[in-house]
C-alpha cells in the first residue's frame, strides 16, 4: 500500500483533503492545487465553503483570482462534509488549537476532526495533522481511533505531524518557500509525508518522531514569546530609567553576531505566540515540572496592555485631563499590521480597559471594520484631521502601512505610540513612546 501510494503522489493523481480552510488551510489547499493535485476542502463555515464554489478568496495572503482559476480548472472544491475523505489519497487537519478561558488547551478542534478522519478512514490514506498542539497530541488522539478502526500504522494507513508555519502578511516566506518538519508515526508514515509534501514545498526536514516536530513549533514559539517577554521587559525598565528603549534597540542591533532584534509592543497576539508556549507549560505541568521561562514571559506579556493603559493616564494627567471621559481614537486593531485578524489581539484588552474607566473609545482599522467588546458594538470611524485633532489621545496599537503617519503626528495633540510609528520630530502634539 505505501508503494501504490507513493507512486499516485509522484505521478499527481492522487487526491489530497483538506481539514479546516482558515489562514492555515486555504494557503496549503492552493499550493498543493497549484503543484497539480486535485484538493478538497472540508471546512464546517458553510460561508467559506460557499466563497469557495465562487471563487473568492477571503485570505488576505490569497488572491481572489488565484482561487477562481483553481476552482475552475476543478483542482479546488470545498464542502462541510466529512464523507468526501472516502475519495482522497491523504488528509492535513488544519483546525484551530485556542486556550480555554482557564488557559488551557482547547482540542475540541482537533477530536472533532480525529473523528470526522476516522470514521471515513480507508486503506492505502495518509494522514497529517497540522495544527499546532502539545507534544504526543497525535499519538494520544489520532493514533487510537485509527487503531481501533483496526488498521496499523505504516502498513495499511499513514499518519504523521507536520507544524504549519504560516506567518500571515509575510510578503517574503510562504508555504513554497518555507521549510518543513515532518515526523511520522513510523520511518514508512515519514517517508510517504515526505512524499507528499515535496510537491508543494522546496524543502523538507524529516525527524525521528511525531513528538519530535510537535516541540519543534512549541520551541519556535516559545523563542519568540521569550524575548517578546524579555524586550517588554526592558521597555518597562527603561522607563523606570528615563532611556528610550527604542534607540537601545536600534543600537544593540548594530552588533553583527550574537543578538537578533525584538521590539516591544502593547502585548503579543494572533493564533500562535500568545498560545503555543502554554501548551507546552500545560502539559509539563502534567509531569510535575514548571516551564519557568514561559510563565514569566506570559506574565510579562500579558500585562503590557494593562500598562499601555497606565502610560495614557499618565500622559492625560500632565495635560490637566482625567482618563474618564476623554476621547481615545485607537489605531489599528487587529494583532498584527496590514492583517484583519484581531485574534487574542492586545488591542481588544486595552480597549476593554479603557471602556471599564469610562473613556469615550473610538477606533480606525481599515482592515476591521467592526468588533465586539462585551456589551459594547464598535465599528471603524473614519480617518481624518479632524477626529485627530478632536481626541484627547491618539493611541497608536497597530502600525499598518497604510496609515499616514505625517497627518497623525501633524495632527493629533497627544499621542501614545506603543510601535514607534510616529516621528518626534515632524509631531505637531507631545508624543509618548511604550
Amino acid at each position: 500500500m505505501k508503494q501504490q501510494l507513493l507512486d499516485r503522489i509522484q505521478n499527481k493523481t492522487a487526491t489530497l483533503g483538506i481539514v479546516g480552510l482558515g489562514y492555515v488551510g486555504l494557503p496549503l489547499a492552493v499550493e498543493f492545487a497549484q503543484a497539480g493535485l486535485n484538493v478538497i476542502g472540508i471546512e464546517l463555515d458553510q460561508r467559506k465553503v460557499e466563497a469557495i464554489a465562487r471563487g473568492e478568496s477571503y485570505i488576505p495572503d490569497i488572491p481572489t483570482q488565484v482561487v477562481a482559476d483553481l476552482v475552475k480548472q476543478g483542482r479546488l472544491t470545498a464542502t462541510t462534509a466529512y464523507a468526501a475523505l472516502r475519495d482522497v489519497d491523504a488528509v492535513s487537519i488544519c483546525v484551530p488549537t485556542p486556550l480555554r478561558k482557564t488557559r488551557d488547551p482547547d482540542m475540541s478542534y482537533v477530536v472533532a476532526a480525529a473523528e470526522g478522519v476516522a470514521e471515513f478512514c480507508h486503506p492505502g490514506l495518509l494522514i497529517v495533522l497540522e495544527s499546532t498542539t502539545y507534544p504526543g497530541t497525535t499519538e494520544e488522539i489520532l493514533q487510537p481511533k485509527l487503531e481501533a478502526k483496526g488498521f496499523h500504522l505504516g502498513e495499511d494507513v499513514f499518519l504523521a505531524f507536520s507544524p504549519e508555519r504560516i506567518d500571515p502578511a509575510n510578503t517574503q516566506y510562504g508555504v513554497r518557500n518555507t521549510p518543513k518538519v515532518i515526523g511520522g508515526a513510523t520511518p514508512a508514515c515519514t517517508e510517504v509525508a515526505t512524499a507528499l509534501y515535496r510537491l508543494a514545498v522546496d524543502t523538507i526536514v524529516p525527524v525521528s518522531s511525531m513528538r519530535t516536530a510537535e516541540m519543534v513549533k512549541l520551541l519556535e514559539n516559545t523563542f519568540r514569546a521569550v524575548n517578546i517577554g524579555l524586550v517588554n521587559e526592558m521597555a518597562l525598565m527603561c522607563d523606570k530609567l528615563d532611556v528610550d528603549v527604542w534607540e537601545v534597540i536600534e543600537a544593540a542591533a548594530t552588533k553583527p553576531y550574537g543578538f537578533m532584534k525584538f521590539t516591544p509592543g502593547p502585548g503579543i497576539g494572533g493564533h500562535c505566540i500568545p498560545i503555543d508556549p502554554l501548551y507546552l507549560s500545560w502539559k509539563l505541568k502534567s509531569l510535575n515540572y514548571t516551564a519557568r521561562f514561559i510563565e514569566l514571559a506570559d506574565s510579562i506579556n500579558s500585562s503590557m496592555p494593562e500598562h499601555v493603559v497606565t502610560l495614557i493616564a499618565d500622559a492625560l494627567n500632565e495635560e490637566g485631563k482625567a482618563l474618564r471621559g476623554s476621547k481615545i481614537l485607537v489605531l489599528g486593531v487587529a494583532y498584527k499590521k496590514d492583517l484583519d485578524d484581531v485574534r487574542e489581539s492586545p488591542a481588544l484588552d486595552v480597549m476593554t480597559e479603557l471602556l471599564a474607566r469610562k473613556a469615550q473609545v473610538s477606533y480606525h482599522d481599515p482592515f476591521v471594520p467592526r468588533i465586539k467588546l462585551d456589551q459594547f458594538n464598535l465599528q471603524s470611524a473614519p480617518l481624518s484631521a479632524a477626529a485627530l485633532r478632536e481626541a484627547d489621545c491618539v493611541l497608536v496599537i497597530t502600525d499598518h502601512s497604510v496609515f499616514d503617519w505625517e497627518l497623525i503626528g501633524h495632527e493629533a495633540r497627544l499621542i501614545v505610540d506603543t510601535r514607534n510609528a510616529v516621528k518626534e520630530a515632524n509631531a505637531g502634539g507631545r508624543v509618548v513612546k511604550l
